[in-house]
């Protein structure tokens, strides 16, 4: 019996242990399989966009504010528009297959700093510190209190200890083991109470951006300013640089600056007492560039490609950078500023200043970009939900998306050389009170095959303007040019291609209030027909269109309100749809967000007025500004309400679409459309255009020629319906701006009265005709705004016969934002341009 019961519980036990063994087995093999699996999965995307790797928060924005390679994986962190205490963002961890991990350890905030410190081995990003194993440890919100904007290293002890700063000026010292936390001093988003008797910074400006170290200080910047006035007038004094040695403050120049860094990057200089500080900016006039050696800064000017960035309070920057994306043991900076990619010399120094180029245009807002696995990547601000100060009467009651998300972007490294085109303006004075003798700040003078400058005396008496330039970025200086303006005269100056030099500076003879702004471009060698990734988007009037809402609540699908439209431009409905991360566009029955899609997202109409030759805009400060047309189906279309004619698809700007061009029109606190920018002209009827999932969607399509592009069009799983996707920067492909029209047709003109404004800048070939009625030969001035700052001058006068048509092509070199004409008689006048 017991012998039985003994041989039966051995079986038993085998029986057991093989099951057992069988389990592991196979739950083994499945736990393979599914890492397998997820390790080769494939992944979509358009224009170097993956959807599956968006980033969601449930806050008002969510912008990418660092991107770092570390541990064998790519990091990057979200943050919020202003929460110093936490938040819904995370921390993201992506492997080489793209496959994206949320850390649990994620507390949120508004975090853009990142540094490798290279003594303990550690990446520290956000409020983590993450070893070189990918093991992540949490600096408390309580402890370190802020919305965190950059790492530096310690002045006296970097093997130990690393600084962080905030954008509220709270500056803390961080033990990189125990990450125990010293207050030097307090955010001043906390109560006096909360402060822990720490004193407050109180340095001028507020919203900081850039920390670094290096030549025994700290330097810290800020881009902002308090109080109403900076939310309204860009041009109010804003922003600061500054130096603390680790007693004391010094504020260094009364200026938005935004980035601080060094030719160490984000590792921290490696000889951190004699390499050189660098420390980007702008007021404005133009870009500020500073640089520090030996204890003494030095600045300089560049041109601003872009006028989005612009705005006394500073939001609408985040985070421009200079970074080494070169591959291993090689330099390669590039810089981002005022939507340009810059190329920058690591050897920049005081006395070393050659080899800044402007390299290409671009349109998306980067937070911060790396290389990695031989791609740039870089971290967008795409969806903000609150939209914020950008509000405009062209948007009609437009809401923002449903929740804030933003992505990466992936390209080639050669992606960002042959973007849009380096056209860009600034000025070294603006109206300005200027000291004899005293010299302008140096701009760069370099980079563009066309240079000019516009030069314009305010006084009411004669100077001489002296240009000089240093020819080799070695602080040797010689003259180039000496300019006699009379009170009130305006000077166009063109330098040829043997006036050379890194930079240029010019001084008065006397004092006096003056005017100098330099316009540079290179020819644009776009062709004037849309690139292939466009086909299957209508180029008639019979398109299958559609509003588009990216959805809220955690659902982060995109809708669709499908319609199709008749060649009378009348639509009717198709059905309500939503596409996945995955590229899936289905029919959906949900009556509820079709009615919000209706409501908050219909298509506003008479919100501009196309008149027979150009396009009246009056702002929502009053002022009117007119733009050129393109092809004339584009005019019942606009009026019917059947194309979408601005929307923001990229934080704090607006792409505005208006008879067959796109624009980039900054915010109204940017001085919205007298800095307006010409991106390209096409002839597509383009219903509607939203972002998701850091894409540009487009509506609008000819669903029998979408069949031949699947890259980029997507069609519905019942065949009705269809969308374009791609990235904002592919708009540069439709090819260059053209446009005809005119601020004057068949116009009853009052003697010595300006036309209003008509849109001239970043037109490649530009003529005018200029006619009038009246008996004799009539004086018509043409005057210029060079930049858009209300600040005209006088190009040229033409005397215009009775009867004539008089033609006129503008020299290649001509670039002004504006133009405008006046007349010394009262009659019916026609100014007529044509951009090709």
């Amino acid at each position: 019996m017991n012998h039985s019961m003994t041989e039966l519980t051995k079986n038993r036990i085998v029986s057991w242990k093989n099951k057992v063994t069988f389990a592991l087995i196979f739950s083994g093999a499945l736990v393979y399989q599914n890492a397998h699996a997820q390790q080769k999965q494939s992944y979509k995307s358009v224009s170097g966009i993956y959807p599956h790797l968006a980033m969601y928060n449930e806050e008002g924005e969510a912008g990418t504010g660092a991107v770092m390679p570390w541990a064998g994986k790519l990091w990057a962190i979200t943050y919020g528009p202003h929460l110093p205490h936490g938040s819904s963002d995370k921390l993201y961890e992506i492997d080489a297959n793209l496959n994206q991990n949320v850390r649990k350890e994620s507390i949120g905030g508004t975090p853009a700093n990142r540094m490798i410190h290279k003594e303990s081995k550690q990446l520290f990003m956000g409020p983590y510190a993450i070893s070189g194993t990918g093991e992540v440890r949490v600096i408390p919100n309580k402890e370190m209190p802020g919305r965190l904007t950059g790492n530096a290293r310690h002045l006296t002890d970097p093997a130990n200890k690393i600084f962080y700063g905030t954008m509220e000026e709270g500056f803390y010292e961080v033990d990189v083991k125990s990450l125990n936390v010293k207050w030097l001093y307090s955010d001043t988003n906390l109560k006096p109470s909360d402060r822990r008797n720490v004193p407050t910074a109180n340095l001028p400006g507020y919203h900081g951006k850039g920390l670094y170290s290096g030549q025994g200080v700290l330097v810290y910047s800020n881009n902002g300013e308090y109080g109403d006035k900076a939310l309204t007038q860009f041009d109010t004094p804003s922003g600061s640089l500054s130096e603390w040695d680790g007693t004391n403050w010094k504020v260094i120049r009364r200026n938005q600056f935004v980035e601080v860094t060094g030719p160490g990057g984000v590792e921290g200089n490696a000889n951190p007492q004699t390499d050189a500080i660098w420390a980007t900016g702008w007021d404005h006039k133009s870009i500020l560039l500073g640089v520090r050696g030996a204890g003494q800064w030095t600045f300089f000017r560049l041109p601003k490609a872009s006028r989005s960035y612009d705005g006394a309070h500073g939001w609408n920057t985040e985070w421009p950078r200079i970074r080494n994306v070169g591959k291993e043991g090689q330099n390669d900076y590039i810089m981002t500023m005022h939507g340009m990619f810059w190329s920058f010399p690591g050897t920049f120094t005081n006395n070393t200043t050659a080899g800044i180029r402007p390299k290409s245009a671009y349109l998306k807002v980067i937070g911060d970009f790396t290389r990695w696995n031989d791609k740039l990547v870089f971290g967008t601000d795409d969806s903000a939900q609150k939209e914020f100060l950008n509000k405009r009467k062209a948007k009609g009651n437009l809401e923002g998306p449903g929740q804030s998300h933003s992505n990466l972007w992936f390209t080639d490294r050669s992606t960002i050389d042959h973007l849009g085109p380096n056209a860009s303006e600034g000025s070294v004075w603006q109206q300005d009170d200027v000291k004899a003798g005293v010299y302008s700040d140096p701009m760069l003078f370099v980079g563009w095959s066309s240079r000019s400058s516009w030069m314009h005396n305010h006084s009411d008496k004669s100077i001489v303007l002296t240009a000089e330039v240093d020819l080799n970025g070695d602080g040797k200086w010689s003259k180039i040019g000496e300019y006699p303006l009379r009170a009130g005269e305006t000077l166009h100056k063109s330098f040829s291609s043997k006036e050379q030099g890194e930079w240029i500076r010019l001084k008065s003879d006397q004092d006096a209030q003056l005017s100098v702004h330099f316009n540079y471009h290179d020819a644009d060698k776009r062709e004037t027909k849309a690139d292939k990734i466009f086909t299957g988007i209508s180029t008639d009037r019979e398109f299958s269109g559609g509003l588009l809402y990216s959805l809220g609540q955690n659902r982060r699908s995109l809708g669709l309100l499908a319609y199709d439209y008749n060649h009378k431009g009348q639509k009717e409905k198709v059905g309500y749809y939503e596409m996945d991360d995955k590229f899936n566009l289905v029919p959906k029955s949900d009556a509820k967000t079709e009615q919000l899609i209706e409501t908050k997202y219909s298509i506003p109409q008479q919100v501009v007025n196309i008149e027979p030759s150009s396009a009246l805009i009056v702002d929502d400060k009053g002022r009117r500004w007119r733009l050129p047309l393109g092809d004339d189906s584009f005019t019942s279309l606009t009026n019917d309400g059947a194309l979408r004619i601005c929307r923001e698809v990229a934080t704090e700007r607006d792409l505005f679409n208006l008879h067959g061009t796109f624009y980039e029109l900054p915010a109204e606190n940017a001085d919205g459309y007298a800095k307006i920018r010409p991106v390209s002209s096409h002839n597509l009827k383009i219903n509607d255009y939203a972002s998701y999932r850091g894409m540009l969607i487009m509506t609008g399509l000819d669903l029998e020629k979408a069949k031949s592009n699947s890259e980029h069009i997507f069609v519905s799983t019942d065949k009705k319906a269809a969308v374009w996707a791609g990235a904002i920067d592919d708009l540069w492909k439709l090819g260059k701006p053209k446009g005809h029209g005119g601020p004057w047709y068949k116009t009853a003109v009052q003697k010595g009265t300006s036309s209003d404004p008509y849109l001239i800048g970043f037109y490649d070939h530009k003529s005018l005709a200029l006619s009038h009625n009246a008996k004799g030969t009539v004086n018509i001035t043409l005057e210029v705004d060079p930049g858009g700052d209300d600040n005209w001058m006088t190009f040229k006068t033409l005397a215009v016969k009775n009867g004539q048509t008089l033609k006129f092509d503008f020299p290649k070199d001509f670039q002004a934002r504006w133009i405008r004409f006046v007349s010394d008689q009262n009659c019916e006048a026609t100014a007529l341009l044509d951009y090709k």
